[in-house]
């Protein structure tokens, strides 16, 4: 296929960007920030430069503040020393012409008291442990189990929105180009969403609006400092990661998807079947049928697709654009090799949390395979 007729190659305009592709990368947790502090390094700014080739770089989930901190390792983005670590990534990533949006993200129970502020309970929409789910803790403390969380106050919901305000604005003084709202995975946000998480009797609970609450609250005060033209949201409809479920999740995202398209965000961008656990049987059609008649704005499609399986999907109208994980973590250079048909470097999936520069920005490029054949 030449490039001009590629569905993959085609260009797109993402409100003000100008993407030569449509081949984005998935925001990917690596857990390599420099401790103290959880401040992005040299090693994470020439990781991300390295993938500059993608239509989009999302970057891995940011927590917005220390009360969203669920995991070791992952960077923050509301500290004077994070937002300069981050100038190296966006500076990086846009010397080598490149366009980057930053994912905001609160994890609400899935978190630990030795990860909180002063060791108190990780907190979510209701004191609902999440059966299974696990963090780690330390460098050596292996996965350990995530303990009964605290249910929000009423009154707290206005700081949870403040968090990621601050956190949008920081991400706007570290240089990115927009930002994506992390509501998806079983994270605070989604914890919100779904109703086998969100078991509250107050005006956050109950019915599908009031569920949907919180979440656009945080969505209109990211659009207050970014503008609509530069937010996204992720969600993952029927995802059961993290001990998710939903009563109805045809009915709770298409809600969602009319909400987002009043609020004219840029895009939205579904999971549509994890490889960390999905309650639907494949690809859960009737969900995205409802998402796609509900907004009008990009749609996103990520859900371990290959090439020929995107290229179908954007032909046939299922999707505008698709982020790739796994694949762009062994292949930096992505695109070329989709453009070429060239073979893929395999991942090796014991170095995708934590360490060093080893399974992280040693995976060669094919003009570097070229160069030593």
């Amino acid at each position: 296929m030449s490039n001009q007729n590629d569905p993959l190659f085609q260009p797109y305009h993402l409100g003000e960007l100008a993407l030569p592709n449509r081949v984005l990368m998935s925001p990917l947790t690596r857990s390599r920030s420099s401790q103290p502090g959880d401040i992005p390094n040299d090693m994470n700014a020439r990781y991300y430069q390295q993938r500059a080739s993608a239509g989009l770089i999302l970057s891995e989930a940011t927590q917005v503040s220390p009360q969203g901190k669920g995991y070791a390792f992952t960077p923050g983005i509301h500290s004077p020393e994070q937002v300069e670590g981050w100038k190296k990534v966006t500076g990086a990533v846009h010397m080598a012409g490149g366009r980057i949006h930053m994912q905001l993200w609160h994890v609400g129970r899935i978190s630990h008291p030795d990860l909180q502020p002063n060791g108190e309970k990780p907190v979510a929409p209701s004191a609902i442990r999440p059966e299974g789910a696990k963090t780690f803790i330390s460098a050596d403390s292996g996965m350990v189990d995530i303990p009964e969380p605290r249910a929000l106050e009423t009154a707290e919901m206005a700081d949870i929105v403040e968090q990621y305000r601050q956190g949008a604005l920081n991400a706007k003084e570290a240089g990115f180009d927009g930002v994506e709202v992390h509501a998806a995975n079983g994270y605070l946000l989604d914890q919100f969403i779904k109703s086998g998480s969100n078991q509250r009797t107050d005006e956050y609970g109950g019915s599908v609006e009031n569920r949907l609450r919180l979440p656009l609250m945080v969505v209109k005060a990211v659009i207050d400092v970014w503008g609509k033209d530069k937010v996204g949201v992720r969600v993952s409809p029927t995802g059961s990661f993290n001990a998710m479920d939903d009563d109805n999740p045809v009915e709770t995202f298409g809600t969602f998807a009319r909400h987002l398209n009043d609020l004219g965000i840029a895009y939205i961008e579904v999971v549509e079947d994890s490889f960390q656990g999905n309650h639907a049987n494949g690809r859960p059609e009737e969900v995205i049928d409802a998402i796609r008649t509900g907004f009008r704005g990009t749609y996103i499609a990520n859900g371990a697709y290959t090439a020929e399986e995107a290229r179908k999907r954007i032909n046939e109208g299922r999707c505008d654009l698709v982020t790739f994980g796994r694949p762009f973590i062994a292949n930096p250079d992505l695109p070329e090799r989709f453009r070429q048909n060239a073979p893929l470097n395999e991942w090796d999936d014991s170095t995708f949390y934590g360490g060093d520069e080893h399974g992280y920005t040693d995976y060669p490029t094919l003009k570097e395979l070229e160069k030593s054949a």
